[in-house]
Protein backbone atom coordinates (compact mmCIF):
# COMPACT_ATOMS: atom_id res chain seq x y z
CA UNK A 1 0.00 0.00 0.00
CA UNK A 2 1.32 3.54 -0.61
CA UNK A 3 0.74 5.21 2.26
CA UNK A 4 2.35 8.45 1.26
CA UNK A 5 -0.54 8.77 -1.72
CA UNK A 6 -3.34 7.85 0.83
CA UNK A 7 -2.51 10.77 2.93
CA UNK A 8 -2.17 13.14 0.31
CA UNK A 9 -5.51 11.78 -1.45
CA UNK A 10 -6.92 12.28 2.25
CA UNK A 11 -5.73 15.62 2.93
CA UNK A 12 -7.17 16.39 -1.23
CA UNK A 13 -10.62 14.65 -0.09
CA UNK A 14 -10.65 16.68 2.80
CA UNK A 15 -10.42 19.65 1.36
CA UNK A 16 -13.75 18.89 -0.60
CA UNK A 17 -17.43 20.02 -0.18
CA UNK A 18 -18.56 16.44 1.45
CA UNK A 19 -20.31 15.06 4.81
CA UNK A 20 -18.18 12.19 4.43
CA UNK A 21 -16.56 8.89 3.05
CA UNK A 22 -16.34 5.01 2.91
CA UNK A 23 -13.47 3.20 3.14
CA UNK A 24 -12.89 -0.57 2.80
CA UNK A 25 -16.55 -0.62 0.12
CA UNK A 26 -15.88 -1.88 -2.91
CA UNK A 27 -14.39 1.06 -4.66
CA UNK A 28 -11.36 0.76 -1.64
CA UNK A 29 -10.93 -3.33 -2.03
CA UNK A 30 -12.16 -3.35 1.11
CA UNK A 31 -12.52 -7.08 2.10
CA UNK A 32 -9.65 -8.01 0.02
CA UNK A 33 -7.12 -6.30 2.41
CA UNK A 34 -5.65 -7.58 5.41
CA UNK A 35 -6.45 -6.70 8.50
CA UNK A 36 -3.77 -4.57 9.54
CA UNK A 37 -4.04 -2.73 5.86
CA UNK A 38 -8.01 -1.95 6.79
CA UNK A 39 -6.66 -0.88 10.33
CA UNK A 40 -4.30 1.46 8.76
CA UNK A 41 -6.80 3.10 5.87
CA UNK A 42 -9.27 3.62 8.43
CA UNK A 43 -6.97 5.41 10.83
CA UNK A 44 -5.25 7.58 8.27
CA UNK A 45 -8.84 8.82 6.52
CA UNK A 46 -10.35 9.34 10.61
CA UNK A 47 -7.11 11.54 11.13
CA UNK A 48 -7.60 13.42 7.80
CA UNK A 49 -11.33 13.92 8.34
CA UNK A 50 -12.05 14.26 12.37
CA UNK A 51 -15.63 16.32 11.29
CA UNK A 52 -16.91 13.97 8.60
CA UNK A 53 -18.41 10.87 8.46
CA UNK A 54 -17.09 7.28 8.19
CA UNK A 55 -18.64 4.80 6.22
CA UNK A 56 -17.02 1.46 6.74
CA UNK A 57 -17.61 -1.80 4.65
CA UNK A 58 -18.43 -4.74 6.08
CA UNK A 59 -19.16 -8.29 5.46
CA UNK A 60 -19.88 -9.43 8.36
CA UNK A 61 -19.09 -9.09 12.29
CA UNK A 62 -15.99 -9.40 12.22
CA UNK A 63 -15.22 -6.73 9.76
CA UNK A 64 -18.38 -4.85 11.43
CA UNK A 65 -16.29 -4.76 15.07
CA UNK A 66 -12.94 -3.85 13.36
CA UNK A 67 -14.86 -0.41 11.89
CA UNK A 68 -16.31 0.24 15.36
CA UNK A 69 -12.87 -0.28 17.12
CA UNK A 70 -11.21 2.43 14.54
CA UNK A 71 -13.72 4.87 14.95
CA UNK A 72 -16.20 4.46 12.24
CA UNK A 73 -19.11 5.95 12.27
CA UNK A 74 -21.49 3.48 10.47
CA UNK A 75 -21.59 0.52 8.21
CA UNK A 76 -22.21 -0.15 4.49
CA UNK A 77 -23.39 -4.08 4.75
CA UNK A 78 -22.22 -5.68 1.82
CA UNK A 79 -25.40 -7.88 0.68
CA UNK A 80 -25.89 -11.39 1.64
CA UNK A 81 -28.20 -14.12 -0.37
CA UNK A 82 -29.53 -15.46 2.66
CA UNK A 83 -31.06 -14.40 6.04
CA UNK A 84 -30.91 -10.68 4.94
CA UNK A 85 -32.91 -9.30 7.95
CA UNK A 86 -30.94 -11.31 10.23
CA UNK A 87 -27.18 -10.05 8.98
CA UNK A 88 -28.50 -6.53 8.88
CA UNK A 89 -29.78 -6.92 12.61
CA UNK A 90 -26.82 -7.80 13.77
CA UNK A 91 -24.55 -6.06 12.51
CA UNK A 92 -26.98 -2.55 13.66
CA UNK A 93 -26.63 -3.86 17.32
CA UNK A 94 -22.54 -2.41 16.55
CA UNK A 95 -23.02 0.81 14.22
CA UNK A 96 -25.84 2.63 12.08
CA UNK A 97 -26.59 0.90 9.06
CA UNK A 98 -26.75 1.53 4.97
CA UNK A 99 -27.75 -1.58 3.35
CA UNK A 100 -26.49 -2.20 0.34
CA UNK A 101 -28.94 -3.15 -3.28
CA UNK A 102 -25.85 -4.15 -5.47
CA UNK A 103 -26.49 -5.33 -8.77
CA UNK A 104 -25.40 -9.35 -9.21
CA UNK A 105 -22.88 -8.75 -11.68
CA UNK A 106 -21.00 -6.94 -8.81
CA UNK A 107 -21.64 -9.60 -6.54
CA UNK A 108 -24.94 -8.30 -5.46
CA UNK A 109 -27.96 -9.90 -4.47
CA UNK A 110 -31.72 -8.86 -5.71
CA UNK A 111 -33.53 -8.44 -2.57
CA UNK A 112 -37.37 -7.90 -3.71
CA UNK A 113 -39.66 -6.04 -1.53
CA UNK A 114 -40.58 -8.16 1.01
CA UNK A 115 -36.71 -8.32 2.40
CA UNK A 116 -36.01 -4.48 1.25
CA UNK A 117 -39.21 -3.16 3.38
CA UNK A 118 -38.34 -6.19 6.69
CA UNK A 119 -34.38 -4.10 6.00
CA UNK A 120 -35.48 -0.85 5.94
CA UNK A 121 -37.87 -1.56 9.17
CA UNK A 122 -34.98 -2.07 11.33
CA UNK A 123 -34.29 0.56 13.75
CA UNK A 124 -31.01 1.04 13.02
CA UNK A 125 -31.17 1.06 9.63
CA UNK A 126 -30.84 4.79 8.46
CA UNK A 127 -31.24 3.97 4.77
CA UNK A 128 -30.61 1.94 1.45
CA UNK A 129 -27.38 2.58 -0.92
CA UNK A 130 -28.54 1.62 -4.33
CA UNK A 131 -26.33 0.47 -7.45
CA UNK A 132 -28.09 -1.05 -10.13
CA UNK A 133 -25.50 0.04 -12.61
CA UNK A 134 -28.13 0.17 -15.45
CA UNK A 135 -31.30 -0.63 -14.23
CA UNK A 136 -33.62 2.16 -14.17
CA UNK A 137 -36.46 0.41 -13.29
CA UNK A 138 -34.89 -1.60 -10.39
CA UNK A 139 -33.77 1.84 -9.21
CA UNK A 140 -37.76 2.91 -9.79
CA UNK A 141 -39.06 0.03 -8.08
CA UNK A 142 -36.74 0.66 -4.84
CA UNK A 143 -37.68 4.40 -4.61
CA UNK A 144 -41.58 3.47 -4.69
CA UNK A 145 -40.84 1.17 -1.79
CA UNK A 146 -39.18 4.16 0.08
CA UNK A 147 -41.94 6.01 0.07
CA UNK A 148 -42.92 3.70 2.82
CA UNK A 149 -39.93 4.66 4.72
CA UNK A 150 -39.96 8.50 4.92
CA UNK A 151 -37.65 8.40 7.88
CA UNK A 152 -35.12 6.39 5.97
CA UNK A 153 -32.09 8.24 3.64
CA UNK A 154 -32.25 6.77 0.08
CA UNK A 155 -28.63 6.76 -1.18
CA UNK A 156 -27.60 7.23 -4.91
CA UNK A 157 -25.02 4.74 -6.16
CA UNK A 158 -25.41 5.36 -9.91
CA UNK A 159 -22.60 6.07 -11.50
CA UNK A 160 -23.89 6.07 -14.82
CA UNK A 161 -27.11 7.89 -14.23
CA UNK A 162 -26.59 10.00 -11.01
CA UNK A 163 -28.69 13.30 -12.60
CA UNK A 164 -31.55 10.73 -13.05
CA UNK A 165 -31.51 8.80 -9.50
CA UNK A 166 -31.54 12.60 -7.67
CA UNK A 167 -34.88 13.00 -9.70
CA UNK A 168 -36.41 9.88 -8.28
CA UNK A 169 -36.14 10.86 -4.88
CA UNK A 170 -32.30 9.99 -4.07
CA UNK A 171 -30.76 12.47 -1.22
CA UNK A 172 -27.48 11.45 -1.16
CA UNK A 173 -24.85 10.31 -2.91
CA UNK A 174 -22.21 6.96 -2.16
CA UNK A 175 -20.47 6.57 -5.08
CA UNK A 176 -17.20 5.38 -6.68
CA UNK A 177 -17.36 8.30 -9.41
CA UNK A 178 -17.33 10.69 -6.42
CA UNK A 179 -13.37 9.13 -5.60
CA UNK A 180 -13.04 12.20 -8.12
CA UNK A 181 -14.21 15.51 -9.51
CA UNK A 182 -15.70 15.22 -6.19
CA UNK A 183 -16.61 19.08 -6.30
CA UNK A 184 -18.41 18.82 -9.56
CA UNK A 185 -20.47 15.93 -8.07
CA UNK A 186 -21.47 18.07 -5.04
CA UNK A 187 -22.28 20.97 -6.77
CA UNK A 188 -24.75 18.87 -8.82
CA UNK A 189 -26.32 17.28 -5.79
CA UNK A 190 -26.49 21.27 -4.40
CA UNK A 191 -28.44 22.42 -7.69
CA UNK A 192 -30.71 19.75 -7.49
CA UNK A 193 -31.70 20.13 -3.96
CA UNK A 194 -31.90 24.08 -4.74
CA UNK A 195 -34.04 23.94 -7.43
CA UNK A 196 -31.59 25.40 -9.64
CA UNK A 197 -31.95 23.70 -13.27
CA UNK A 198 -30.31 25.21 -15.46
CA UNK A 199 -26.70 24.20 -13.07
CA UNK A 200 -28.50 21.07 -12.50
CA UNK A 201 -28.56 19.99 -16.45
CA UNK A 202 -25.56 21.32 -17.13
CA UNK A 203 -23.44 19.29 -14.27
CA UNK A 204 -25.23 16.50 -15.34
CA UNK A 205 -24.06 16.21 -19.14
CA UNK A 206 -20.56 16.97 -17.39
CA UNK A 207 -20.73 13.83 -15.04
CA UNK A 208 -22.37 11.20 -17.53
CA UNK A 209 -19.67 11.99 -19.96
CA UNK A 210 -17.10 11.44 -16.97
CA UNK A 211 -19.19 8.08 -16.13
CA UNK A 212 -19.18 6.90 -19.53
CA UNK A 213 -15.43 6.86 -19.66
CA UNK A 214 -14.88 5.07 -16.20
CA UNK A 215 -17.87 2.96 -15.92
CA UNK A 216 -17.46 1.06 -18.80
CA UNK A 217 -16.52 -2.61 -19.49
CA UNK A 218 -14.44 -4.18 -18.29
CA UNK A 219 -16.67 -3.13 -15.34
CA UNK A 220 -14.15 -3.88 -12.55
CA UNK A 221 -11.80 -1.88 -13.89
CA UNK A 222 -13.27 1.18 -12.45
CA UNK A 223 -11.18 1.23 -10.16
CA UNK A 224 -7.73 1.73 -11.84
CA UNK A 225 -10.06 4.55 -13.61
CA UNK A 226 -10.85 6.46 -10.67
CA UNK A 227 -7.11 5.82 -9.86
CA UNK A 228 -6.32 7.51 -13.38
CA UNK A 229 -8.56 10.47 -13.01
CA UNK A 230 -7.19 11.16 -9.34
CA UNK A 231 -3.08 10.88 -11.23
CA UNK A 232 -4.49 13.23 -14.22
CA UNK A 233 -5.61 15.71 -11.48
CA UNK A 234 -2.39 15.64 -9.65
CA UNK A 235 -3.86 14.27 -6.06
CA UNK A 236 -1.54 11.22 -6.47
CA UNK A 237 1.37 10.28 -8.11
CA UNK A 238 1.11 8.02 -11.60
CA UNK A 239 2.82 4.85 -9.91
CA UNK A 240 0.15 4.43 -7.22
CA UNK A 241 -2.62 3.90 -9.63
CA UNK A 242 -2.08 0.18 -9.48
CA UNK A 243 -5.34 -2.25 -8.40
CA UNK A 244 -3.83 -6.01 -7.87
CA UNK A 245 -7.10 -7.45 -8.19
CA UNK A 246 -9.18 -5.66 -11.12
CA UNK A 247 -8.56 -6.59 -14.68
CA UNK A 248 -5.39 -5.03 -16.61
CA UNK A 249 -6.48 -1.98 -19.22
CA UNK A 250 -4.94 -1.02 -22.51
CA UNK A 251 -3.83 2.57 -22.81
CA UNK A 252 -6.05 3.93 -24.61
CA UNK A 253 -8.38 3.94 -21.57
CA UNK A 254 -6.22 5.73 -19.63
CA UNK A 255 -6.04 8.79 -22.53
CA UNK A 256 -9.86 8.43 -22.43
CA UNK A 257 -9.55 9.31 -18.65
CA UNK A 258 -7.08 11.95 -18.99
CA UNK A 259 -9.59 13.63 -21.75
CA UNK A 260 -12.81 13.47 -19.45
CA UNK A 261 -10.98 14.90 -16.96
CA UNK A 262 -9.72 17.70 -18.89
CA UNK A 263 -13.35 18.47 -20.89
CA UNK A 264 -15.12 18.00 -17.49
CA UNK A 265 -12.86 20.90 -15.94
CA UNK A 266 -12.85 23.03 -19.26
CA UNK A 267 -17.03 23.06 -19.51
Amino acid sequence: MDCAAQRAYASWMARQPIAGVAVWAHTGRGPHLSDEQRRVVLEEWRAALPGKVIVAGANGLSMAREAKRGGADALLAFPVPENALVYHDELSQELPVIAFYLYEGAGGVDYDDTVLHGILSLPNVVGIKVATLDSIMTFQRIAVVMRDHPDKLLITGEDRFLGYSLMLGARAALIGMGSALTDIQAALLNAHASGDDHAFLRLSTQIDAFGQATFTEPMDGYIRRMLWALAAEGVIPDDACDDPWGPQLPAAQREAVRRAVREARLR
